[in-house]
Order: C-alpha cells, then sequence, then structure tokens
C-alpha cells in the first residue's frame, strides 16, 4: 500500500468537510423570506441605496380595520421617484389578498413622506410595504 504525503490527506479532509456542510440547491436563504419578516421591503438595488424607513405603525380603525403608516425618506441629494405597495397580512404573516395598487411617490432632494394605507376589511393584522424602482 503506498502511503499518502501529509499535503494531500488534509486536503482531502478538508474537500469532505466542507462539501457536506453547504447548502442544497432549494435550501432557503434568510434574505429569501424578506417579506415574511420586514415590515419594509425595498425591492431593488436602487431603491436599497436611495431609500431609507423609519419603519411601520399600525393602528386600528373604528369599524375594526388596519391602517398601516410608513415612513420613508430619500438618502439622495436629487428627486427620485418610487413607486409604493402595501400587502395586508393576518397575525399568521398569511397574505388576505388585500394588497394597494402600486402608487408613484416622488422623493424630493432628501425629504421624508409619510403614506397611509387602509385595509378593506377586518382580517388584517399586519402589513408588508412594498417599495421599488418606478417604471
Amino acid at each position: 500500500m503506498k502511503n499518502f504525503p501529509l499535503p494531500m490527506l488534509a486536503l482531502t479532509a478538508a474537500l469532505v468537510l466542507t462539501s457536506c456542510s453547504t447548502p442544497g440547491p432549494y435550501t432557503p436563504t434568510p434574505a429569501a423570506n424578506v417579506e415574511g419578516s420586514e415590515p419594509v421591503v425595498l425591492m431593488d438595488r436602487m431603491v436599497q441605496t436611495s431609500v431609507t424607513s423609519q419603519g411601520v405603525t399600525y393602528r386600528e380603525l373604528a369599524d375594526g380595520r388596519l391602517e398601516a403608516v410608513a415612513v420613508l425618506q430619500s438618502r439622495d441629494p436629487r428627486r427620485i421617484q418610487v413607486q409604493v405597495q402595501c400587502v395586508f397580512k393576518d397575525a399568521n404573516g398569511v397574505g388576505i389578498d388585500d394588497e394597494t395598487p402600486w402608487q408613484n411617490l416622488i422623493l424630493t432632494e432628501n425629504s421624508q413622506e409619510q403614506l397611509s394605507f387602509k385595509s378593506m376589511n377586518n382580517r388584517a393584522r399586519r402589513a408588508t410595504i412594498r417599495v421599488r424602482q418606478a417604471r
């Protein structure tokens, strides 16, 4: 039997150990479930560098519907246009087929805008605000 040199043995051991820890082709990544965990989702690279959010506050209206209020702020020293949509969800974070249409929002230089969205029914308990580059 032939003796393996020590570096070859170490390389083989390293390959075996790293191949076992790599995720499979269908393993979900944390970034894939952003809409399930974040109240404001910045959907593309331009928006991620140009817009920031101070979060979402919720208020129950007198008729039991949910109002979500988001504050978006421009980081750029120039005027930008984005589109905003709200998806209402139940207490478990599952969409209830209550989405607002995409609306255009113009943020002037380093400005801050407050947006309000109201659900159509009283099943909504949470919301996700989506922001994307204007099309």
